[in-house]
């Protein structure tokens, strides 16, 4: 069954939280607290193992949320997403084919880009949004700057962006951010520390609803 990214599900909560490698066995719970906080977009990194797999159970488990892939370099890795149900798919770097591919197939694509130029050019080739990449290297400052003149872009900011840093980014003009090891604190799911693990969640919810107030 084909899987469509919500824009309105997103928009009500734009963080995407990245799972990269992450343990199978604790996913069902994790995700299920994740979604209870108010949290609504997923990324599940293909370099993980059993990648596509569980993208299928979660995007059956949880037809609320967007259930999307990431780190998605080629076509065969982009087919192995889509037949998963992934309804997004996110790419570290600027693959034309890629972008062509998910306009075909009406799947949202967030690409990665640096420079401004990468950045025109990722937009102009059909990016539903494009993920600024490493944007914790680069700073709120950098991604302000870039929109100066390209406000017509959506950028999402992705890498080094935590709790202490988002609302920086969020006021710079940052349409969304990719959250990663701060989201999923390794040590804490681990430990299946579900209790902490909410709190944890609900404290990045509570910074946007804050910031959107």
């Amino acid at each position: 069954m084909k899987k469509i990214f919500s824009l309105d599900i997103f928009q009500q909560m734009p963080l995407i939280g990245i799972l990269r490698k992450m343990p199978p066995r604790p996913m069902h719970r994790m995700v299920k607290i994740f979604q209870s906080s108010g949290l609504t977009t997923l990324e599940v990194t293909m370099n993980s193992p059993g990648a596509a797999a569980m993208i299928q159970k979660l995007s059956h488990d949880f037809p609320g949320l967007n259930i999307g892939a990431g780190t998605v370099c080629n076509l065969n890795q982009l087919r192995e997403a889509q037949q998963a149900g992934a309804s997004f798919i996110v790419t570290p770097i600027l693959d034309e084919e890629v972008i062509a591919t998910c306009q075909e197939e009406g799947l949202a694509v967030f690409p990665g880009a640096f420079s401004p130029t990468e950045i025109y050019r990722t937009w102009q080739a059909g990016a539903s949004m494009v993920k600024l990449f490493p944007a914790g290297r680069l700073g709120p400052s950098y991604l302000q700057d870039v929109l100066g003149p390209l406000d017509q872009i959506k950028l999402i900011a992705v890498g080094g962006v935590g709790l202490n840093n988002m609302h920086d980014f969020l006021q710079a003009g940052a349409a969304g951010l990719g959250l990663g090891s701060s989201l999923f604190p390794k040590q804490m799911i681990e430990e299946e520390s579900w209790n902490s693990l909410e709190q944890h969640f609900q404290a990045f919810v509570k910074k946007y609803r804050a910031f959107n107030a």
